[in-house]
């Protein structure tokens, strides 16, 4: 049985997650699915907007045979340790014969090229790294320019002239400069985004949209059954659950009073300690925060941005202070280390078949709940405050049994 490995949020699963998921397995000639997915909060620094149950379920149904979490700790950083995490996670299943991501140009030569030559980070490209993030841009837009920089300079202006700034491109050169690091044996593979761009805001064909674009259509006034034609029923089902159980959608916007009660307690001091607080942000958050409740959180981060401090930067910032994500947790030798753990959180029949052969193949443990877990990680405890965080902010589903799914809820089943 061959297995093909995909790297989601799933933030919905809708018609182009599906489109890729087919491709995916035609292009792996795979019988079997493994998905690493992000939990509660995502790689841009913001809430899913239905929780991992509900995302899990619709995976599920959308195709995929076995959904396992990537840690929070991972999940929401940026590019080089969320594809870090995601391709670790895949590759230490012990089932995953190859794995497969959406790319803007649908090619990989060029991305397998540049990932053999930078993924050591020789001495040169961190000089280039360095000097463009001198120059004041974005860390993407340095580490692209850095990447062709290095190219160009060893001789190699095919792969250098190759658009690795294009949002895709960038995070398929991570997770084979990731595969690379880990001298993993999984193949790699990439099919071309269809019909719509990474983060596309509006909606331009009938069936296949962004998630940016589902996710805007329901979070600024419009009705659930817009959505209906961008997702597969099933997936829309849940939704429809979700939705009637007043648990969804779920945005920044419900987090508001959690974000102002844990930073207006903080002092500046305590609060350069987070995860992505640098630069005197601290301060100008201090200064900013008490209104928040009279701007809003989109004028809030309007307020903070710079050219350094991006959108979704910002708001990785804005995460860590919500889930108490301290720099301490997150240093590059604990973070390059590695998961600890396999969480499991659904499987079909056939997925039920390859987690019996993760148990004797896995190099790490493999988790159906986050009880009796053989391991102490602090990794594993982030995720459990997550779920606790992402609880609160669903009115009238706030109970301790809410908080404390983690440790009681067992992995979705379906046939």
């Amino acid at each position: 049985m061959r297995t093909v490995g995909l790297i989601v949020e799933y933030n919905p699963f809708h018609n182009g997650h599906q489109y890729h998921l087919r491709e995916s397995v035609k292009i792996a000639q795979a019988d079997t699915v493994v998905a690493v997915m992000s939990g509660h909060f995502l790689q841009r620094g913001e809430p899913a907007v239905m929780d991992k149950w509900a995302r899990t379920e619709a995976a599920l149904h959308g195709g995929c045979d076995l959904v396992i979490e990537l840690p929070t700790a991972y999940a929401t950083q940026a590019a080089e340790w969320f594809a870090y995490g995601a391709v670790s996670l895949l590759e230490a299943t012990g089932v995953v014969d190859a794995f497969c991501f959406g790319t803007e140009s649908g090619e990989i030569e060029a991305l397998q090229q540049a990932a053999r030559l930078i993924a050591h980070e020789p001495p040169e490209f961190q000089l280039m790294l360095r000097e463009a993030l001198e120059s004041g841009i974005s860390y993407p837009s340095a580490y692209s320019s850095a990447v062709a920089s290095y190219l160009t300079s060893i001789g190699n202006h095919e792969a250098a002239a190759f658009p690795y700034a294009q949002p895709n491109h960038t995070l398929g050169l991570h997770y084979l400069i990731a595969l690379e690091r880990i001298k993993g044996k999984m193949e790699p593979h990439t099919i071309r985004r269809e019909k719509s761009e990474y983060g596309q805001t509006t909606v331009t064909d009938h069936a296949i949209a962004s998630a940016t674009a589902i996710r805007k259509l329901l979070l600024e006034g419009g009705e659930l059954g817009d959505s209906r034609p961008l997702v597969p029923a099933t997936t829309y089902e849940v939704m429809e659950r979700e939705w009637a159980a007043g648990k969804s959608p779920v945005s920044w916007a419900n987090f508001v009073q959690q974000l102002i009660h844990t930073a207006v307690t903080q002092t500046p001091e305590q609060l350069s300690g987070y995860r992505e607080i640098m630069e005197g942000l601290e301060h100008r958050l201090l200064n900013t925060l008490p209104k928040l409740d009279q701007i809003g959180f989109e004028p809030l981060l309007e307020t903070l941005k710079t050219k350094r401090y991006t959108r979704t930067k910002l708001q990785r910032a804005l995460l860590s202070i919500l889930l108490h994500h301290k720099k301490e947790d997150f240093t590059a030798e604990k973070l390059a280390a590695g998961v600890e753990y396999i969480r499991v959180l659904g499987f079909t029949t056939k997925g039920q078949q390859l987690l019996r052969r993760m148990r004797s193949e896995a190099t790490l443990p493999v988790l159906l709940s986050a009880a009796r877990s053989p391991v102490q990680s602090r990794y594993l405890e982030l995720d459990t405050q997550a779920t606790a965080a992402y609880m609160l902010a669903q009115p009238g589903h706030t109970s301790a049994a809410a908080m404390f799914r983690d440790f009681t809820d067992k992995p979705i089943m379906i046939d």
